[in-house]
């Protein structure tokens, strides 16, 4: 680089793709940069006092926030033994410490990408197990669906007791109940077809997904056979009904990690969300799994203004304190984990750009 601007010579490619590297990350600073602003100008705007907000955040309950980051792991954990069921047909005993590893490191990919940090995950395990990447894109597919359907039921707990209760939403929250619904619906149909059509059809999928690529050329045919079977050898699990009930059963308990986790969230605020009882909980995670959906990288998005409109419309909490808790529950879930993700990739020596050539390391 030294050489590229004293001297005049041409810029290696190493130099040309670190400038490119830097340019990415002034154009992402900016822009965070620009949003912090334009929230921190529509809070003041709107009266928000920081000094309460900064005086009810410190204020919490650390034994309360320390048992929300411990759930928050053990989810983790619960996440890695969920996998290990989902790639049973591909390898029926994987190291539950490599799964582990790969999904902390995978989760902090997510935070700091946003959705193109999911497949991070999938490639380490599929590196690390020794198993096709389709495959584990694959269970990636199922634990999504999984994952989307219990919140879809979450959610549509939420609604329900929201629209028999005498609560008078506000009209942006009303705006969410009324989409959200039908969101919910749509989206809940698609899946449970997605899972009947894995579960029951799985070979003719096979073969009408080969039969619709006979225009590869020969040469490339036989890789996209590996590939196709690899993918619907992932989806294989769900074709077992033990695997099945096990993976609704950690289904279900990771959920109610995840709920226990915002208990302990909102417990850590004491007298001023005393009135929150488990069902209050349930309600405000259903809304949050929702906007769950939108994700800003490294900032996250849907789930802190969820949290806030949910709060402040239908619970009534002043705005500082419900921010103060959409901070907080985004930091513990999704923030925290980072820290360790990050050290674990850095002792795993991760190399970024064989992403490019992926498919041909992993795939046999």
């Amino acid at each position: 680089m030294i050489c590229s601007i004293f001297r005049g010579c041409h810029p290696t490619p190493e130099e040309i793709l670190l400038t490119k590297k830097t340019w990415k990350w002034v154009v992402a600073v900016a822009v965070l940069a620009a949003l912090v602003s334009v929230a921190w100008l529509g809070l003041r705007n709107r009266g928000f006092d920081w000094a309460v907000f900064w005086a009810t955040t410190a204020g919490l309950s650390w034994p309360w926030l320390s048992a929300a980051l411990v759930l928050v792991m053990v989810s983790y954990l619960g996440r890695a033994l969920r996998w290990a069921v989902l790639m049973r047909p591909v390898k029926p005993h994987p190291s539950l410490g490599g799964l582990f590893s790969s999904t902390l490191i995978g989760f902090t990919a997510i935070t700091l990408l946003g959705r193109p940090g999911e497949f991070v995950r999938p490639y380490l395990i599929s590196v690390r197990q020794r198993v096709p990447l389709s495959s584990q894109l694959a269970a990636l597919l199922l634990e999504r669906i999984y994952d989307l359907l219990a919140a879809l039921v979450v959610f549509g707990f939420a609604l329900s007791r929201v629209r028999h209760s005498e609560v008078h939403a506000g009209p942006a929250l009303s705006w969410v109940l009324a989409v959200g619904g039908w969101a919910a619906t749509a989206v809940g149909a698609a899946s449970l077809v997605v899972l009947v059509l894995i579960r029951q059809y799985a070979e003719k999928m096979r073969l009408r997904l080969l039969d619709a690529l006979r225009f590869v050329p020969a040469r490339h045919h036989a890789r996209v056979e590996r590939l196709v079977t690899a993918f619907v050898q992932g989806v294989e699990s769900t074709r077992s009904s033990v695997a099945v009930v096990q993976l609704i059963a950690y289904t279900v308990l990771e959920w109610v990690i995840i709920a226990g986790c915002l208990y302990a969230i909102v417990r850590a605020y004491g007298h001023l969300l005393l009135a929150f009882g488990v069902v209050d909980v349930m309600i405000l995670l259903g809304f949050i799994a929702f906007g769950a959906v939108i994700q800003i990288p490294g900032i996250g998005g849907g789930v802190q203004v969820v949290s806030v409109l949910v709060l402040t419309e239908l619970f009534h909490v002043p705005l500082e304190a419900a921010t103060s808790v959409a901070m907080v529950s985004w930091f513990i879930t999704f923030v925290a984990v980072v820290p360790v993700g990050v050290l674990l990739g850095l002792r795993e020596g991760l190399n970024w750009s064989k992403l490019k050539s992926l498919e041909q390391e992993v795939v046999p």
